[in-house]
């Protein structure tokens, strides 16, 4: 069973986007089956095997999602953010003023995908490979 202070010590580790793909190789490593970052508040519900769910603390105050999302714009900040130019914070800022509610990785297809406030699906990509 993982646990959020488990998360949050790979998550220390993680200073831009291009340190995406060791942190999922962590919760691999942890047993967590897939996760939902939430853009509004950057809450984030972790599950794993069976029922198990850790839910992690707001790590910011409400962000307001735009109604209309963008996601040429959207996937451009994306790719900023990948290569290390952005940090976490502003990169969800980005993903706010874009439509992104939130995104869900999830780690057995080694997916990561972005959905707008209507649950639309706007944005899948394949997460790196990583050595497990």
């Amino acid at each position: 069973m993982f646990t959020i202070e488990a998360i949050k010590a790979a998550h220390a580790k993680v200073k831009s986007g291009a340190d995406f793909p060791a942190y999922i190789r962590d919760l691999k490593n942890l047993g967590v089956g897939y996760y939902e970052t939430w853009v509004t508040d950057g809450h984030t519900d972790y599950y794993g095997a069976g029922e198990e769910k850790q839910v992690a603390v707001a790590q910011y105050g409400p962000l307001d999602i735009a109604a209309t999302a963008n996601v040429t714009a959207f996937a451009q900040r994306l790719r900023e953010h990948q290569q290390g130019a952005t940090d976490y914070l502003t990169f969800c800022g980005h993903c706010a003023e874009h439509g992104v509610e939130k995104w869900v990785v999830c780690l057995d297809k080694m997916t990561c995908t972005y959905y707008d406030t209507a649950g639309n699906e706007l944005l899948q990509e394949k997460v790196p490979d990583v050595m497990v």
